[in-house]
């Protein structure tokens, strides 16, 4: 019997299949032009030309150049989102410390893919000059952000913040602070260590459950340790408890009477 007659026929990839295969072959030749020539120095024809197909093959996946880099934006955020989920997950699980995990992902975020975070600056700049792409680029990012705010939303429900905490403005500051970092790491290695993200991701949960009156020091999610900040504020200059809080009963007086003189202090005996 022939190798031929035992060889297993391959299966031709369904139209589909072969649609995002081209999509990804063009991301890819995408990005690597754009880190070589910038967004702007880049053109359709080199990055057709790189990926192996024709311009038309560009168009035809995403409309024009914009829309592509608009698209590679998005991948890159996905997978950013996606592997920060996978680190809180495995903290909840025991598994793994958040806090020096997340600053894992930023040194590899600024560090293996050194030019994207000035490509992002550079379109962020052109699309601010053309605002008709203002809205197609916030469309692209929503999906990266809805599942941030599904991250935030677990790690707020489990440090008992108040319902009135906007999961959704805590994935956006989230947001702003990874990319802020990173580009600053670009410009200044030193300035921002692997630790800072994790350290920075730990006061801003922190304060959350100041604000919320939540004191769990066991909470692994995001942050560290949340335990007794005020108690060590109060022993920190005496090394003794701080006195008693007379805050309600003052607040009681005032209610009761704005007007009222206050009364002469008693003379010491």
């Amino acid at each position: 019997m022939s190798l031929d007659a035992d060889a297993t026929p391959q299966r031709r990839p369904t139209r589909a299949e072969a649609k995002a295969r081209t999509r990804q072959l063009l991301l890819d030749a995408a990005a690597r032009t754009y880190a070589r020539k910038g967004f702007a120095g880049a053109s359709v024809e080199e990055i057709a030309e790189a990926a192996g197909f024709s311009i038309g093959a560009v168009y035809s996946n995403f409309g024009s150049k914009e829309r592509l880099f608009v698209e590679l934006l998005r991948e890159r955020a996905s997978e950013h989102v996606s592997r920060a989920t996978r680190i809180v997950a495995d903290a909840q699980a025991g598994v793994d410390d958040p806090a020096p995990a997340l600053g894992r992902l930023l040194a590899h975020v600024a560090d293996d893919d050194p030019d994207f975070a000035p490509l992002q600056a550079e379109f962020w700049l052109y699309a601010v000059r053309n605002p008709q792409l203002m809205e197609t680029l916030a469309e692209q990012l929503r999906g990266p952000r809805a599942e941030m705010e599904g991250l935030m939303s677990t790690a707020l429900e489990h440090i008992g913040a108040r319902e009135s905490v906007s999961a959704e403005a805590v994935a956006t500051i989230t947001m702003a602070l990874f990319q802020g970092l990173v580009r600053q790491r670009r410009i200044d290695p030193a300035g921002v260590p692997d630790d800072l993200l994790g350290q920075a991701m730990q006061w801003l949960f922190t304060g959350i459950a100041a604000s919320t009156g939540t004191t769990d020091p066991t909470d692994t999610t995001v942050t560290a340790d949340t335990a007794d900040t005020a108690d060590t504020a109060d022993t920190a200059d005496t090394g003794e408890p701080a006195a008693a809080d007379d805050t309600t009963a003052t607040d009681h007086t005032s209610a009761t009477d704005d007007t009222a003189p206050a009364d002469p202090p008693e003379e010491k005996r």
